[in-house]
Parts: C-alpha cells; sequence; structure tokens
C-alpha cells in the first residue's frame, strides 16, 4: 500500500514538473498555447492584443501615454515601432473604445514633431523632409481617432507617427471640378466606424507603410526618408461573440481619388496580410484563436460590400 501512494506522489511530481516545464518553455499559458507571443522585458504593453510581433534589431517600440486612466486602464494611447536605421516607422497600433470622441481634433495644425524624447538623435532625421515635398504628413494611428483629451492628440502629430502620403490617397477636396475623398481617407472612416458600442468590447488595430522590402518603396525623399509605396491596416475586434479580424492592402497612388472602388476590393486575411508585410500581427492571442481569425474573413460580419 505505501509502495502505491508513493508511486501516486512520484506520478503527481512528473506531472506537475512536466505542466510547469510546458508553461515556460514551450509558450502555455491560461487560455491556450502561444508560441509567438512578444517577450516581455521593460514595456508591459507589448504583450497586448493590438501589439504585432517586434522585429529584432536596431527598433525601439515607443509607447504613448497619457496621465489618465479613464480610457484606458494602462493609460495607453497608442504605440509605435520605430526603425533607428531606416528612421522610419514599422507600424502604430492602438485600441479603440466606446466613449473615445470629444472635442480635441488636430491641436497642432500644421505642426509635426520629433521625439526627441524617446529617440537618440542618431535614430532620426531633423529635418522634416516631408514638408514642402509634393507628399502629405500622414497620421498613421489618425488624430481623428485620439480626440478624447489634448494629450492623446497632441502626440499623434510626433513625426514617429507620420508617413509620406499623396493627397489624393491621404487627403479629400470638397470643392471645385476636382472633388474627391482619398481611399485611405475611407479605410480611416470604415475603421472608425468599427468602434464598439459596449463598454466590455475593444477594437485592436494595427496600421503602417512598407518599409522593409526595396520593391515596396516608391523612393526616398532627398534620398533619405522612405516614402511607402503600400499601406497596410490589421483589425481585430473583440465582443460578446468571440474574435474576428480583417486586413486592408493598398498601393498609394497620386494619379485619381479611386473613390468609386469598393473597399472589398483591398481586404486580406490577416495571413495574406502577415505574407504581404512580413510581419505576424496579433501574435499575443491564443495560437488556435489567432490560427482561426486570421485565415478567413467575413466581409458581411463587418459591413463591407
Amino acid at each position: 500500500m505505501h509502495k502505491f501512494y508513493s508511486l501516486l506522489a512520484l506520478l503527481a511530481a512528473a506531472i506537475s514538473f512536466t505542466c510547469c516545464t510546458d508553461d515556460e518553455d514551450n509558450g502555455t499559458y491560461e487560455g491556450g498555447r502561444n508560441d509567438n507571443k512578444n517577450t516581455v522585458n521593460d514595456e508591459p504593453a507589448v504583450a497586448r492584443l493590438e501589439f504585432p510581433r517586434l522585429k529584432e534589431g536596431n527598433n525601439k517600440v515607443i509607447v504613448y501615454r497619457t496621465s489618465s486612466n479613464s480610457y484606458d486602464p494602462d493609460g495607453v494611447n497608442f504605440a509605435v515601432e520605430w526603425d533607428c536605421d531606416k528612421k522610419s516607422q514599422r507600424w502604430s497600433c492602438y485600441q479603440m473604445h466606446t466613449g473615445y470622441t470629444g472635442s480635441y481634433n488636430r491641436v497642432t495644425d500644421g505642426k509635426y514633431y520629433n521625439d526627441t524624447e524617446n529617440l537618440d538623435p542618431g535614430d532620426y532625421y531633423s529635418t522634416d523632409y516631408i514638408r514642402g515635398s509634393g507628399y502629405e504628413h500622414g497620421h498613421v494611428c489618425p488624430n481623428a481617432d485620439r480626440k478624447y483629451s489634448y494629450m492623446a492628440n497632441y502626440q499623434t502629430f510626433y513625426m514617429t507617427n507620420m508617413q509620406p502620403q499623396y493627397h489624393k490617397f491621404n487627403g479629400y477636396t470638397n470643392s471645385g471640378s476636382d472633388r474627391g475623398e482619398g481611399l485611405w481617407v475611407r479605410m480611416e472612416n470604415q475603421v472608425r466606424s468599427w468602434t464598439p458600442r459596449e463598454p466590455t468590447d475593444t477594437l485592436y488595430v494595427c496600421k503602417g507603410g512598407t518599409i522593409d522590402n526595396e520593391e515596396q518603396i516608391i523612393e526616398r525623399l532627398r534620398g533619405r526618408l522612405i516614402v511607402p509605396k503600400y499601406f497596410f491596416m490589421a483589425c481585430l475586434v473583440k465582443n460578446s461573440m468571440g474574435y474576428r479580424a480583417i486586413g486592408f492592402w493598398v498601393e498609394q497612388k497620386s494619379t485619381d481619388w479611386r473613390d468609386d472602388e469598393p473597399l472589398s476590393a483591398y481586404t486580406v486575411t490577416i495571413d495574406k496580410l502577415e505574407e504581404l508585410t512580413g510581419i505576424d500581427f496579433f501574435c499575443n492571442l491564443p495560437d488556435d484563436i489567432e490560427n482561426s481569425v486570421e485565415s478567413t474573413v467575413a466581409l458581411k460580419a463587418w459591413g463591407i460590400n
């Protein structure tokens, strides 16, 4: 009998050790296995669902926070991954909740700032090469998505959140014979319309332009600042029905507004978007959920024709 209980104790210890090892070494955690999640070092925010997998190399993650936790329990406004060698951003990511609207919009109209607090002088161009180049300062996290406080809106005007974009891609014109609305603007409006109405629901967004592949670059302003040829959006919503995801992939052009083209023509699965960009989106989801939501797009569920 004693041998029997001793054997049970040894078996229990072995099982306990196996589970512990699996947790620490093989990426399992409460909620499901996750082999590709971000490793949390100094910045805990990288474990949030809007974050893609961080790129190795001379990159910095900058998390912009506000003093208030009213809209986000961690006080997070949005975040950027900055390539210090290319002096350009790879993406901006953020969350959208009910109540993010407000009266603050374009609080620094016409002014854009280098983030000298988070970047060293050699990490960015001190000259604003977008100004006067024929391109516009394209907010990647839109200032219109961050109207709930002055500081939240102000932070979207950092150059770390900018990419050069054509006016007919990023802007609109309401007067004259050449009226139109840029395709990127229409996509941003569509994403904004997905802001959840229930306080328990969340929309996770990651957006950017292509800087990693020379074939996905239009030019370098004055031989330096990259102009992305393609732009992307990765969106994930969590609500009472579970999770679903959708991607946008679009070439930026200056020739016409393209405002008669359906947004459905530019939707892709997250799996396809990862193939096109080389970025692992929503890596902090449990692997089973990630694999499921990233392989399909239900356009009707997103209200896209």
